[in-house]
């Protein structure tokens, strides 16, 4: 670890002197682009973070939301008052842990849900649910399917251990990721305002108390690690810079973590993440204007002769730093011990500089707020993407329609979510495999008189053939998507947070796909009258295989009165009275398509819907009319893949398209309907357009006809072409 020349002579320049090597490690991590965002924090402004429903926006560990009351939860946000929300708070973050999963795919993302569940806590909040959207290399590659079964394992085992369910999700194979696969993992979290709590020091003479596991070498340096392209040798040279998990520790801490919040003895608090110790006192004082006098020695360790370094920067797993009033300190510890977990304290809060000394000698003295916020931002040159031209193979239906339905990132992700338990908690009303997860959110109920409560909608992904074909229109369609998947079950967009993903941002064409993203998301989100109340940068994913696509995953959380919504399965029993309906615009165009992938075709990218926000609300309240029996949004693969959903034994459909566009393009913004009113649909649909798809049918089998060609292919069939993932890891 070493500073730049230009960061070293900065820090020189406002200390007066050389800086120690505690201090100079200590500024090459925290000014690192992992946690400075020095080439992305100039982009993040285009986002609108505001709204009546935001309680803490960007800028903490996560974000917090007031949940509207049930009888406003179908309203729109953009037509709420701040009298329409309640006092049942969220919290929802998002991180990534990239290269530590290409490093140890077990670790690496077994601790990116330890992390994301540690932001939550930080804020006071019980964590209710995760969503973890992944990316990979082809899935044909032994490299990838390595990767894919250990990032999996990883995140079963830590999630299942603590006790939080995994509810949703995204799984994605491109050959972008060749090298440098993407874990990208999202957290939401109960909490009320009597129990928030933030990251800012409040008091000087306040104590900080570290509790948790003991300190390790584990994970030294991983913040710098993190904001490097990823070297050919790097699963063996970086392995010290993975952090290694203990799931049943963060069990205790987050029960701890309850208590102490229950008891109102936290002033403020930071989970330790990106360095370590030193990353997380040093931020908490800094936003607060304060500082910190930190005895290192003091710090509860589990390896011998560990240096101020080491102690500083280890990003060992499982720890939480509180700000405590010193009358406080001595129940803290009682609690600790109750659940088993280290505890010590470790210094105060000052009105002075951050200071650490170790062994007698001052290792740390400087301004927190220099050595926290002080990292000058890059000024990077970015080109434009190329434009898209038009080049439509059209090989036969049946070759086509196999091609899609059996290509992995289409494909059914059941071998995924199965290893997940997704039930614990006892909130999940609506369970993976769908378009959108729901939780039962109690609390919002008004006593006896609306025992309802709010469902929790959650969507989370990206798609990178989108993003990659058409940065800018993509990312656009990446929020247009997930949206819609909250919409297939009747809620409405409240809130999102975001990690965007992207390449070297130092090559001009990589940094000028990633600010197309952010500006395609940023237009995107605020036409969907969503605010982005937080995310997580993660650049420099470059391996020698390449840049990855630009990918800005989205994750989305919406509201609906309830916890019933239709399925993405057809009813077979009321076939003979309902009909299958397209609600939602044509973009017609095929560009970053599952089918020119398979095709070997180009195209421009589809036109998305004019007015978002309107036509969300238009498919969520279809979504939600007592005649609607399944719905289930167009994406990846298009009307073809979103029918093979749907057919189940004793539930098929006989359709009728145009051509291949309209059979295979991916406009986002559309459901598909099975309702026994398509006059009502019609009304709710408004301006929005409303087509005739075909029948259901009782036998179990999609009949599709386009153009000219036919196929009729069974469900047993059906499940054979999706079944490809499960398949071939079993």
């Amino acid at each position: 670890m070493s500073l730049s020349e230009t960061d070293h002579d900065l820090v020189t320049a406002e200390l007066g002197r050389e800086p120690t090597p505690a201090e100079a490690a200590l500024f090459e991590n925290l000014w690192s682009e992992h946690c400075a965002y020095r080439s992305s924090r100039p982009l993040l402004s285009a986002f609108d973070s505001e709204g009546d429903a935001v309680v803490v926006g960007p800028g903490d560990d996560a974000a917090v939301l007031a949940l509207p009351t049930p009888g406003a939860a179908d309203t729109p946000s953009a037509e709420r008052d701040a009298d329409d929300y309640g006092d049942t708070y969220v919290t929802f973050g998002i991180e990534s842990h990239n290269h530590p999963s290409y490093v140890d795919p077990f670790d690496g993302a077994a601790t990116g849900v330890g992390g994301i569940v540690r932001d939550t806590m930080s804020m006071g909040a019980y964590p209710v649910a995760l969503l973890d959207s992944l990316y990979f290399g082809g899935f044909d590659r032994e490299e990838s399917r390595y990767l894919f079964e250990g990032v999996v394992e990883g995140i079963s085992h830590y999630g299942n251990c603590i006790g939080v369910p995994t509810v949703g999700g995204s799984v994605a194979f491109h050959g972008g990721y060749e090298g440098n696969p993407l874990v990208n993992v999202a957290c939401v979290g109960v909490t009320d305002p009597d129990r928030l709590v933030t990251a800012t020091a409040e008091d000087p003479g306040n104590r900080l108390v570290l509790v948790g596991n003991a300190t390790g070498r584990d994970g030294l340096g991983g913040a710098s690690f993190a904001s490097e392209d990823l070297a050919e040798d790097a699963e063996t040279e970086d392995r010290p810079a993975v952090q290694v998990g203990d799931p049943y520790a963060e069990k205790r801490l987050i029960e701890c973590n309850e208590a102490l919040v229950d008891e109102s003895l936290v002033v403020s608090a930071r989970d330790l993440g990106a360095a370590g110790l030193g990353g997380a006192s040093s931020e908490l004082v800094a936003k607060g204007g304060l500082g910190a006098a930190i005895d290192l020695d003091c710090v509860h360790q589990r390896e011998p002769k560990m240096n101020a370094l080491e102690i500083l920067l280890a990003e060992s797993q499982e720890r939480m730093c509180y700000e405590v009033a010193p009358d406080d300190v001595d129940r803290v510890r009682e609690l600790a011990d109750r659940f088993d977990l280290g505890r010590s304290v470790i210094g105060e809060v000052t009105d002075g500089n951050y200071v650490c000394t170790f062994d007698g000698e001052t290792v740390v003295d400087v301004d927190a707020a220099f050595l926290a916020d002080g990292a000058p931002m890059n000024d990077l040159a970015a080109a434009a993407p190329p434009e898209l031209d038009r080049d439509l193979p059209e090989p036969a239906l049946e070759t086509a329609f196999e091609a899609v339905v059996s290509d992995p990132t289409t494909a059914s992700k059941r071998w995924v979510y199965r290893q997940y338990d997704h039930e614990v908690g006892t909130r999940t009303a609506m369970k993976p495999g769908d378009d959108a997860a729901i939780l039962a959110m109690r609390e919002a109920a008004d006593g006896a008189d609306d025992p309802t409560g709010v469902g929790l909608a959650l969507s989370s992904g990206s798609t990178p053939r989108w993003t990659d074909a058409a940065p800018y229109d993509g990312a656009r369609a990446v929020a247009v998507e997930n949206a819609t998947n909250l919409a297939a079950k009747g809620a409405t967009p409240l809130a999102a947070v975001n990690c965007l993903n992207g390449g070297n941002p130092e090559k001009p064409d990589v940094y000028g796909g990633f600010t197309s993203i952010v500006e395609g998301l940023a237009d995107a989100c605020a036409a969907l009258d969503t605010p982005v109340v937080g995310g997580n940068v993660s650049l420099y994913n470059d391996s020698v295989a390449g840049p990855i696509p630009p990918t800005p995953t989205l994750a989305l959380l919406g509201t609906r009165a309830g916890y019933d919504a239709p399925p993405a399965r057809l009813d077979g029993d009321a076939a003979a009275d309902s009909t299958l309906l397209l609600v939602g615009p044509s973009g017609d165009a095929l560009g970053g398509s599952a089918y020119l992938a398979a095709t070997d075709g180009s195209d421009r990218f589809p036109t998305l819907p004019a007015t978002p926000a309107d036509l969300v609300s238009s498919l969520a309240a279809v979504a939600r009319h007592e005649a609607t029996l399944a719905t289930h949004d167009v994406s990846e693969g298009g009307l073809a893949v979103a029918l093979a959903e749907l057919v189940a034994d004793g539930a098929g459909a006989d359709v009728t398209l145009p051509d291949h566009v309209a059979a295979f393009e991916e406009t986002p913004g559309r459901i598909v309907v099975q309702t026994t009113d398509p006059d009502a649909v019609a009304t709710l649909a408004g301006d929005h357009p409303v087509s005739r798809l075909g029948d259901v049918t009782p036998e179990g089998t999609l009949s599709m006809s386009v153009g000219e060609e036919s196929i009729s292919v069974d469900a047993d069939a059906l499940r054979e072409l999706r079944g490809v993932i499960g398949r071939e890891l079993a």
